[in-house]
């Protein structure tokens, strides 16, 4: 994957649409193969509140308590989680039987998490570094359109 023309595509998408957050997710589910879920989870008030998504299938968990799950405890400390193998994880709440490994980035502005980013795999170890690199760059973007 060459993101750095993926950072440039999302970059003119946040420039040109009306619906760009889920424009944003449409276009990242579409182009990297090995995420096979995607959404943008939004604070409010103690909890994270499931905003734009795109997969297979709709997730229980729309609704997450800040500290809750690893989407909670990025939200809660405002760090990536890189989370290679999800069953290995007891903070993991199960969406998907598929999913093998998740990654969930904040969305930060003037130190106050706005969102955060959640990607889940069918694979185990299917987030590098280098992933995690990207979509902290998106976050960067996101987090002037939220």
């Amino acid at each position: 994957m060459d993101y750095e023309k993926a950072l440039n595509e999302i970059k003119e998408i946040l420039s040109n649409s009306k619906n760009n957050l889920q424009d944003v997710v449409n276009y990242i589910f579409e182009n990297i193969d090995h995420y096979s879920w995607i959404g943008i989870y939004l604070v409010e008030g103690d909890d994270l509140v499931l905003g734009p998504w795109k997969g297979p299938n709709s997730t229980e968990h729309t609704r997450i308590p800040i500290g809750t799950g690893i989407c909670g405890a990025a939200a809660e400390s405002g760090k990536t989680e890189l989370i290679s193998d999800v069953k290995a994880d007891t903070r993991y709440l199960s969406c998907f039987v598929s999913t093998k490994s998740e990654i969930v980035v904040p969305i930060i502005k003037d130190e106050k998490i706005l969102g955060e980013i959640d990607i889940d795999s069918d694979r185990v170890n299917a987030f590098t570094k280098e992933d995690a690199q990207f979509l902290e760059r998106v976050a960067d973007m996101l987090k002037e359109h939220i």
